[in-house]
C-alpha cells in the first residue's frame, strides 16, 4: 500500500524556492586564535500542479 514511485512532469508541478538572504554567524571563541563563519539559506519547495505529478501505487503481496 505504498507509493514508491513518482512520474511526470516535476518542472511544472513542483516548485523549489530559495529566500534571499544568506544568514552568516560569526563565532569568535570555539577555535582560538581563528575566527569561524557559519552559512546558513533557507530553501523550500512545494507541490504547485498536483495533475502534473502521479504516483504508482504498490500493493504489498
Amino acid at each position: 500500500g505504498s507509493f514508491p514511485i513518482a512520474f511526470g512532469n516535476f518542472r511544472a508541478g513542483y516548485l523549489i524556492t530559495e529566500r534571499a538572504e544568506t544568514q552568516i554567524l560569526r563565532d569568535p571563541y570555539s577555535n582560538k586564535p581563528f575566527v569561524h563563519f557559519y552559512a546558513t539559506k533557507r530553501v523550500g519547495g512545494a507541490v504547485v500542479n498536483s495533475e502534473a505529478i502521479k504516483l504508482l501505487k504498490i500493493a504489498a503481496a
